[in-house]
């Protein structure tokens, strides 16, 4: 038994004329998913079009599968190929077609090394125009998520940026306020509430968080990031008007309802000397989501 192409009839090029033929349709099936996954990588570079995209791509994906099953069913043996083991000797006519066809394969490694080559080109184009959407990801995070604008001394200070002083808001008063200088700012937004004339513990270890009553929350719920903005003084709780989750402002802001996993972050708060409410530092906490503390 033998591996490989049965003889050729050495008076004949139909055959290899025919094998050519498919090593073109080949190459022109790499050449095409090459240049369209270079016009896919381009276009997106652009700014992208997405008609014009699946175009590209489909001609591209096309291409090499055109390739790859061509050169699987008309190039590589087809077998089986049986020959009878006796007689082991060769005849002067199989000699004389093993040199033709042993020849006729030197230059058939050389075509092949050529569809390698494009087969190898068109990979290569798909997988740069590939890399392109990873940019629509936008910038790594970094460390970011853990952090927010609040810096020690940081004046407190509202939606129009005017800073907040220890009489400005009532006991059962509520105010969403700002670092200053980041009025709008999304992820530092805080709920500043005041819940007593005198300092409230919520948590050992925060005894000089409350200056005057005031208790300071993120309004990024912890569930969906929703911003919490309902405060119920009778109760003591805010609620995420999203999803209904329940925080007990009195236990630093302890979720008793809803789907929200944690607490909601709480920022040490003190008062300047000019009575004005001032954060000690940033949170000690991300913010948000309890997804952004898998870190």
């Amino acid at each position: 038994m033998t591996d490989g192409p049965p003889l050729l009839d050495g008076d004949s090029d139909e055959p290899s004329l025919r094998l050519r033929g498919t090593e073109r349709a080949i190459a022109l099936g790499f050449m095409v998913a090459t240049l369209a996954a270079l016009g896919l990588a381009v276009l997106y570079a652009l700014g992208g079009q997405p008609q014009l995209e699946g175009v590209l791509l489909a001609l591209t994906l096309g291409g090499i599968g055109f390739g790859i099953a061509g050169w699987g069913k008309y190039l590589m043996p087809n077998g089986p190929f049986v020959q009878a083991r006796e007689p082991l000797a060769s005849t002067a006519a199989e000699r004389e077609h093993f040199a033709v066809t042993f020849e006729r394969g030197s230059e058939d490694i050389g075509r092949r090394r050529f569809l390698r080559r494009l087969l190898g080109g068109a990979a290569t184009a798909l997988g740069i125009a590939l890399l392109f959407p990873i940019r629509s990801l936008g910038p790594n995070p970094g460390d970011s998520l853990s952090h927010t604008s609040w810096t020690p001394g940081a004046r407190a200070v509202d939606v129009n940026g005017d800073p907040v002083q220890v009489d400005d808001i009532a006991v059962g008063g509520i105010e969403t306020v700002f670092p200053e200088g980041h009025a709008g700012d999304a992820s530092a937004q805080t709920l500043l509430i005041r819940v007593s004339d005198e300092p409230v513990v919520t948590r050992p270890g925060r005894e000089s968080w409350s200056p005057a009553g005031y208790l300071a929350f993120s309004k990024v719920c912890t569930h969906a990031g929703c911003p919490v903005g309902l405060y119920q003084h009778r109760t003591e709780q805010l609620l995420c008007p999203c999803h209904q989750s329940l925080f007990d402002v009195l236990e630093g802001c302890r979720p008793v309802f809803g789907p929200a996993p944690r607490a909601l972050p709480q920022l040490p708060l003190m008062l300047d000397a000019d009575g004005y409410v001032v954060a000690q530092s940033d949170y000690r906490e991300p913010i948000g989501p309890a997804f952004w503390n898998r870190s």
